[in-house]
């Protein structure tokens, strides 16, 4: 009778995955029986399937939600490669869908909007954005540093080669904006979402700035308060808690503005006034540097997403074409806008083994399923970079003072720009 059922269970998976084409996977289930997807090829990862409503979950309801859910509770695991799974998510997502299923991700999508709008307001409003960015960023500040590294710095760094150590390709990545900024000793210089502080400090210690940090997490803003004070930079440099949007009296306060990694927080109904915002802040002539990631044009919106439900909620990707509009339709002028895709992926990669290898560490300070949600996340992310689905883009824009611009003829200008030689009086 049992080697009846695994005969069963073969006709049953093989019919599943009958036009897969990525990499060679195993299944095991909870009671050791395996099956691989082509026999005599070397296995690349095996999904490891401990439930029988796991099993169901892969077989008749699979989406981005659901697959999520099942690995954040150990329904479903993996072994091997973790990012070449995500071939095999894809596969199971894009299979085709009855009517009741698609009814049922609809009931679904519907009540979770709802109980978002009871619980923090409509979205985008001022108060729901601080209990988003405080879901995703008010973790203990132990759990970040073993796999953000020194800098602290959550966006993608930027690396010369591949060998580059994080630590050095995040520091490259903060000279790169500041010298795409060409940050002039005691100019006026604002970070709007600035983490725990590293840009900010950065750019005070060797450009000279006077740098403020905005920034809508408590938690990020006591650590780059306590960073500040342990630098020899405290007299320029500050942050504070605050939503962009609150910064009317700060009209043509600063010569350069920064946004990292926050401009994915902002959402498209809402482009058109943070353009404005930060095109109000910036003196005539000044220079605006935003660094976020955008969906490819031929990238589908997800419906059932896990990053929305689990991770970054009511973050919605815009297309760079989008965003780049809704800049010129504020006053900006698109200087230039260079793609960082593969940067990324390597980025995700390292924060990845860094989360692997840290994880019992990591694992006192979170409970696992909050581990196993940022795991699942960004090797998620790292396989939708190098698949195209989505890119980091830093686009640099300038307010033109009566037609004039102060940039250099050439791009070489910005990456031989030196850091201060000499200290200045803080």
């Amino acid at each position: 009778m049992s080697g009846f059922q695994d005969l069963q269970k073969e006709k049953f998976l093989k019919d599943i995955f009958r036009n897969y084409a990525g990499p060679v996977f195993a299944i095991r289930l909870w009671n050791g029986w395996e099956w691989v997807s082509s026999c005599g090829e070397r296995t690349v990862f095996t999904v490891v399937v401990e439930t029988p409503s796991a099993l169901q979950t892969l077989a008749t309801e699979p989406n981005e939600l659901t697959l999520g859910e099942a690995f954040i509770r150990r329904e479903i695991d993996v072994e091997g490669d973790l990012f070449s799974v995500f071939s095999l998510a894809e596969y199971l997502v894009s299979r085709p869908r009855g009517l009741r299923q698609k009814l049922m991700q609809f009931l679904l999508r519907v009540g979770m909007r709802t109980k978002r709008w009871f619980s923090h307001g409509a979205r985008h409003s001022k108060r729901r954005d601080q209990a988003s960015i405080s879901y995703h960023y008010d973790q203990p500040t132990p759990f970040f540093r073993p796999w953000l590294g020194s800098t602290l710095a959550y966006s993608c760094a930027y690396f010369r080669t591949e060998s580059d150590s994080l630590d050095l390709a995040q520091t490259q990545k903060l000279d790169l904006i500041c010298s795409k900024l060409r940050l002039q000793p005691l100019e006026r210089f604002l970070d709007i979402g600035c983490g725990w502080g590293s840009l900010i400090l950065h750019a005070a210690e060797n450009y000279g700035v006077r740098a403020r940090g905005i920034t809508l997490s408590q938690n990020q803003a006591e650590v780059a308060q306590n960073r500040i004070g342990d630098s020899g930079v405290a007299g320029r440099c500050s942050v504070e808690l605050r939503d962009y949007r609150d910064c009317d009296h700060l009209s043509g306060a600063f010569e350069k503005i920064a946004s990292v990694g926050m401009f994915e927080h902002v959402g498209l109904e809402n482009l058109p006034g943070y353009f404005r915002t930060v095109h109000h802040l910036l003196s005539p002539g000044g220079t605006f540097l935003n660094h976020g990631i955008a969906r490819s044009a031929l990238s589908p919106v997800r419906k059932d997403s896990f990053i929305d439900r689990y991770v970054f909620p009511d973050g919605k990707l815009v297309t760079l074409s989008e965003a780049t509009s809704a800049a010129e339709v504020a006053g900006f002028e698109v200087r230039d806008v260079e793609n960082l895709r593969g940067h990324y992926e390597l980025t995700l990669r390292k924060w990845v083994e860094g989360l692997r290898r840290s994880r019992e560490e990591l694992l006192s300070y979170v409970p696992e399923v909050t581990y196993r949600i940022w795991l699942l996340y960004m090797a998620g992310s790292a396989a939708a970079f190098r698949r195209g689905d989505i890119a980091v883009y830093q686009t640099l824009l300038s307010r033109p003072e009566q037609g004039k611009c102060r940039f250099p003829m050439v791009r070489e200008d910005w990456y031989s720009a030196t850091k201060m030689e000499q200290g200045i009086e803080a």
